[in-house]
């Protein structure tokens, strides 16, 4: 189902459910945010996973593995924590500067959300928190690809046992990540709009153009003229012409006669061909069912098709619902 929101004149889609979602990967560095013990920084890497809602608003989970453990703990594992992180993504790009259609080449995001921070092998683990801003560098020639460098400070809220929120029990990093926007069901990688303003005024232009036209009564009168053929380009001797009615590919009483006219043993070649109403395909069709039923009646009557052709549309719409039939 696609909804529409619209600005002014300007309306945005907001696709399904699997629409404007991306992937992508992330690594960078933290180092305590007092700043007491910078060295050695914790180098961190991890996974995140987004959709975003509007061109506005989105949303992104991220995990986090910790490599180090400066101002952490002193496990020996490779791995010192972990942490899951949902932020909810705010485009300042767009909000003070509206959607153009697609991504800008630079945009500017806020990143913010609530996580669950997890110390190996110990039974510590913590309620934490993400504050940061996303400098996005959009690529590619329908933007699906995305450069994003992210100054952020992790919160550990309960490092003890009470709730905190201070500069000793937070990390300021730098991030660095790469994300790939899946294309959507609107054939882009992101979010399509539609100015409603100017498509009225061509529905209302073209209404307009409609209404000065007179009333006009169109009688179609079809003359079925024959169809001659240069026999010495076509190497055939003999020819005979098979009329068909409108959208009909069924020998009438006169068809057959003519038909009947040719030798039972000779060999035949049928070139079938339709009018000028209806489409391409559906002419096309038309014709070789023409084709098929003069065959079918000729080798009936013990002669041989040497082939069957329909070709659609060729001679008009007055000399168009015809089948030749040569003899070799």
């Amino acid at each position: 189902m696609t909804v529409f929101s619209a600005n002014a004149q300007i309306a945005t889609e907001n696709s399904n459910g699997l629409d404007n979602v991306y992937v992508g990967v992330t690594a960078g560095a933290s180092t305590p945010l007092d700043f007491n013990s910078v060295f050695p920084v914790n180098p961190a890497v991890g996974v995140k996973i987004g959709k975003e809602f509007t061109p506005i608003f989105g949303f992104e989970v991220e995990g986090l593995a910790v490599l180090n453990d400066n101002h952490f703990t002193d496990l020996k594992t490779t791995v010192k924590a972990t942490n899951l992180n949902v932020s909810g993504v705010f485009n300042l790009s767009n909000v003070f500067f509206g959607y153009e259609g697609r991504p800008r080449v630079f945009e500017v995001k806020t990143n913010t959300g609530i996580g669950w921070l997890y110390y190996w092998k110990t039974n510590k683990s913590a309620l934490s928190s993400k504050t940061g801003v996303d400098f996005v560098f959009n690529i590619g020639k329908q933007r699906a690809h995305s450069i994003i460098v992210t100054p952020a400070i992790y919160w550990n809220l309960n490092k003890l046992t009470n709730l905190e929120f201070n500069k000793h029990n937070a990390q300021f990093a730098l991030m660095a990540s790469y994300i790939y926007h899946f294309k959507t069901s609107n054939g882009t990688h992101h979010f399509k709009t539609y100015d409603i303003g100017a498509m009225t005024d061509e529905i209302n232009r073209l209404n307009d153009e409609l209404a000065k036209k007179p009333k006009e009564v169109v009688v179609e009168k079809v003359v079925n003229v024959p169809v001659k053929l240069d026999e010495r380009a076509t190497g055939f001797g003999v020819n005979e012409t098979i009329y068909f009615a409108y959208d009909s590919d069924k020998l009438d009483a006169r068809a057959k006669e003519t038909l009947d006219k040719l030798g039972e043993n000779g060999v035949y070649a049928i070139d079938a061909y339709a009018s000028s109403e209806g489409s391409t395909e559906y002419n096309l069709k038309l014709s070789q069912r023409r084709a098929d039923a003069v065959k079918t009646y000729l080798e009936g009557r013990g002669a041989r098709v040497d082939s069957a052709i329909g070709h659609g549309v060729q001679f008009g719409t007055t000399t168009g619902r015809v089948a030749i039939v040569r003899l070799k």
